[in-house]
């Protein structure tokens, strides 16, 4: 077997055990707020600008389409899966290795937010940031991941921008 072979290989175990990684982090941390920090409390100040609030999200970003994601759930969280392996075939296939991990990250956090949806119908958000009387929607690890692999992604393609054109001149 030559070492291309093994390289081809290796790249969607990689990818694989990335996301089940960052899944199984998510959803780890997910447990451990409902179940240990969350009982009974339902919002835990931390500091002047940041609480743990327990919050269950049936809709999308920002309780977005909340009512009609409320009807079907599971069929929604089925779509989000169809998405997700979507990323993990655009991450098998990327060309570069710094690519396949943003968007690996990306997929990572999704596949979190997916079981949770799955399991118990909503995705559970505990992060609630607010300064000021202003306040950010409630969100949780899965999200981080999304929105860091989406700035990576950024970052990755503006550095192969910039290879590709020092090298076209």
């Amino acid at each position: 077997m030559t070492n291309l072979s093994i390289v081809t290989l290796k790249k969607p175990v990689l990818i694989l055990f990335w996301i089940a990684t960052l899944c199984l982090l998510d959803l780890a941390v997910k447990y451990l707020v409902v179940n240990h920090l969350m009982d009974p409390p339902r919002v835990i100040p931390i500091t002047a600008f940041f609480n743990l609030t327990l919050a269950y999200n049936p809709g999308v970003s920002f309780s977005l389409f909340s009512d009609a994601m409320a009807s079907a759930p599971r069929l929604f969280a089925l779509l989000q899966g169809g998405l997700v392996l979507g990323l993990v075939v655009w991450a098998w296939k990327a060309k570069y290795a710094l690519e396949s991990l943003a968007i690996t990250t990306i997929a990572g956090g999704a596949s979190g937010n997916v079981v949770d949806r799955l399991l118990n119908l909503s995705v559970t958000d505990y992060l609630d940031f607010h300064l000021y009387g202003w306040s950010w929607p409630t969100f949780n690890l899965a999200d981080i991941m999304i929105v860091c692999g989406a700035l990576f992604m950024i970052a990755v393609s503006f550095r192969q921008t910039g290879n590709n054109q020092s090298t076209a001149t």
